[in-house]
Formats: structure tokens, sequence, C-alpha cells
């Protein structure tokens, strides 16, 4: 990796030619029967399309295009690969259009556009042969008439930055302007250098262990490293119901950060737990395998089928209720609640690029509302004595600091119980003044780094 990876550096070490490379990872396990890239055929390229469009049109808009007709027809192993073309494009966008923008007079037909961006994230991103990547190109723009008139524009624009190279790049350019200059003002210039450069690396994934389990045997059955806090990391690909271990039931994904909120509420044995916004269920687990009595709320009853699953999965047990939160009628007081609140999900745009274009200036505040009234309910659920763990994966502080600060001015009955970074896997940086958690995708290079999280711990004064 370039020395620019680790951020706080010049605005001329950071315009660089684009890198084909990203922070090393812990080796994936290839299946040596499975096709080459190069033997891939066009629909997979064509599917690629569709999803990166689908991610741009809407939030949850990949998902949606994965379950339609034309992504199902495919192999498992084509749709794995338009996936990491589509996921790729969407992490180098910002680049990929520079790149584009300096090769053509005016922009053409969106369409063409695709073309050429699934073209450019295979060769430049995914490492993909040019001849292969440009040839594919230029017959999908051949085979469609909306198309047609320009493929001698993306044969030629295409072999030019093969032939020349893409030249210079910047990793902020990546960022939707407005989010850019949010992150600049509320983290400062040098971390937004490093939350442009994290947003660029496909993330390995984070497995959390029941009390008990030994990290060092699991990563050593999934090729992974053990981080601070017991996650077990691992750059293993592929379903994760075939890895080795999945069906001992001794752990579950969930990424390392996410993780932190479950850990900082420190729940006992025996005591009664509330995870209000349950699904898909990562700290339902945690809870529950750390002893507590949980019921499990969540306004989705497809979503909580996962949860059902994996509880069944580990042998953990929770009650399990589809119900909108400030709809639930039962009495019940609760000696710890966590409530991960709904929001923009900004901090997970290692996992899932496309919120950073789906996310609009106006969801911020129309979700920190909701916020505001469901921490409003979790702090009637909270016994006296309790404690209670707000958190969400956002990076904007109308949904983290100001719901908080606001939250303790309309309850003096709850204080701020400091969190410990160390005892909580946590990175040390991410402790706030008022003792709080806020979790920075950039933090944690040296292991890949991690979803951006903000937590705060309150108990209610008995």
């Amino acid at each position: 990796m370039s020395n620019d990876a680790r951020g706080g550096q010049s605005s001329q070490a950071r315009g660089r030619r684009m890198a084909t490379k990203g922070r090393p990872r812990p080796a994936a396990v290839v299946d040596a029967a499975a096709p080459s890239q190069d033997d891939i055929g066009v629909e997979a390229r064509v599917v690629a399309g569709i999803l990166l469009n689908a991610a741009l049109e809407k939030r949850n808009g990949l998902d949606e295009a994965l379950s339609q007709p034309a992504a199902r027809a495919l192999e498992p192993v084509d749709r794995a690969f338009a996936r990491a073309v589509a996921m790729a494009a969407l992490r180098r966008l910002g680049e990929i259009d520079q790149i584009l923008d300096r090769r053509l007079k005016k922009s053409p037909p969106e369409a063409v556009r695709t073309l050429m961006r699934v073209a450019l994230a295979q060769t430049l991103v995914l490492e993909t042969p040019a001849f292969a990547a440009v040839s594919t190109a230029v017959k999908l723009a051949e085979r469609d008439p909306k198309t047609r008139p320009y493929k001698n524009l993306v044969n030629a624009v295409l072999r030019g930055i093969g032939r020349e190279g893409p030249g210079l790049t910047t990793a902020e350019s990546n960022l939707p302007d407005w989010i850019a200059a949010r992150w600049k003002a509320t983290y400062g210039e040098t971390a937004l250098t490093g939350l442009a450069l994290a947003a660029r690396e496909e993330p390995a994934t984070d497995l959390s262990l029941k009390p008990g389990v030994d990290p060092a045997a699991i990563a050593d059955a999934v090729e992974g490293e053990v981080l601070p806090g017991g996650t077990v990391r691992t750059g293993r690909r592929g379903d994760v119901a075939s890895w080795p271990t999945f069906e001992d039931g001794d752990w579950w994904v969930q990424d390392a950060a996410a993780a932190v909120p479950g850990r900082l509420l420190h729940v006992k044995p025996g005591e009664t737990v509330l995870d209000m916004c349950a699904a898909p269920g990562g700290k339902t687990l945690q809870l529950a395998a750390a002893g507590g009595q949980v019921v499990a709320l969540d306004r989705s009853a497809p979503r909580l089928k996962r949860l059902t699953q994996n509880l069944e999965r580990t042998g953990l047990t929770a009650e399990v209720v589809a119900i909108p939160a400030e709809d639930w009628e039962d009495a019940r007081t609760f000696d710890a609640v966590l409530l991960d609140a709904p929001c923009t999900a900004t901090g997970t745009f290692r996992r899932n690029p496309e919120v950073l274009r789906a996310t609009k200036p106006a969801e911020v505040a129309k979700l920190a509302d909701v916020q505001h009234r469901l921490l409003d309910a979790a702090a009637e659920r909270v016994k006296p004595g309790g404690r209670l763990v707000y958190c969400t994966c956002s990076l904007e502080r109308e949904e983290g600091e100001t719901q908080i600060i606001a939250f303790l001015r309309r309850n003096p009955a709850f204080r701020t119980v400091a969190a410990d970074p160390a005892a909580l896997g946590a990175p040390a940086e991410a402790l706030t003044p008022e003792g709080w958690l806020r979790i920075l995708p950039s933090m944690w290079a040296e292991h890949g780094g991690l979803d951006g999280f903000f937590a705060a711990k309150l108990e209610r004064v008995s």
C-alpha cells in the first residue's frame, strides 16, 4: 500500500495513480476449479451494470437487483463476479468518472458511461486483463441499439486509458460533495483523507464468538486473525454456511465495531435485557451469549428470520417480537436496554458503498427525529439503577453526539458512564471527551479498518 493510505499526507501525495491493490488482507480461500475472470461471460458484465445502476438509484437497490431474473439466471460464480464488479465500481466511482471525463469531450448517454465504468472497475480495481474487459465492453455496446453508435468511442476511450494509464485521481472524489464537506467540517481534513481512503477498500469478514470459544482456534479454522476484543477477522469469501465450524454454532458474522455496543452494555448472567431494534440480530446474540434474558424487538418480521435462524444454530435463546418499539405495550422494564437506532448508516460504507450515494441531506434530519422518539421510549424501559446504550452506525453528529446531548437535557435521571475502549475491543482514539465512543472507519488501519459507529452508555440514577 502506498504511504498515503495512512492519511494525513499532502494533497500532492494524495493525487496519485489509481491503486490496483488495496490494504493487505488475510488470504482468501480460492476454489481451484472456479473459472478465471477471463472465462466469465458477457452476461455477468451486463448484470454488473444493472447492479451498479440499481445501487445508484436507491438504497438497497443492489440487493433488490440481485434477486431479479437477470441476476438469478447467472451461475453462482458469475453472479458473484457481477456483484464484485459493481461493488468495485461503487467504491471507486468518483475516480473512474475523473478518468473518463478527461477523455470525453461531452458526456455520453448513461448506458454508455455504465459500460465504461464496468470495464474500468475490472481493469483498474480487479486487475482483469484489459483486452478482455475492453473487448466485452465493445461487444455490449454493439448489441444494444441505444449504445451501438458509441461503440467506437467506447473502444477508443478504454484502449487509450489502457495504453497511457489512468492518470492522477483523488480518493476524496469517491465521496459525494455534501458528505465530504460535512466530514471535513466535523472531523478535519486529515480525518477526511483517512475516511476517503477507507472507502476504497473491500473489508474482510468479522466473526463474534460465544464466550468460552477459543478465538485462536476459530482464526486457524477460517485462516484469519484475532483482533483486540476477541473478534476474528478473515479474508475468506463465499457462502458463510460452508465455512469450517459454522455448524458448531460458536460464532456469527458481525463487524468488529458493531460488537462494541453489546460489550459496552456489560450484561451479567440473569439480567433482563431489551434489544429495541434487533434485526438482523448480531447484538441480540451477544446479549444472550452473555447470559441475559433477552427480549428482541424489531418492526420487520422478515428481517427477524435471520435472527431466529442464528439463535437456533448457536443454541442461544431470546424472546423475539415483531413490532415497532414505540408500539410495544408490554409493561416490563429491564436491567439493560440497547437501542441500535435506525440511521443513515453512513458508517457502513466499506461494506455498503451505495449508502453514500443513496443517502440525501434531508434524511439526516428525518432520521434524527425518529432517533429522538426511540431514545425517549427506551428510557422508559430502564429500571432505576439500570443502564441504556444508544448507538448508530452513522458518522453524522445529529445521529450521535447531538442526540445524547439533547437526551441528557430532557432526562436528568440519566448520566453518562464513561467507556473504556481497551476493555471493549475499540480503538483508543475513539473515546470522546464526554466518555462516549466515536469510531471512524479509518481507525485500526493496520488491521484493515472497521465500520463507523457512535455509542454512549447511560445509567438511570436509582
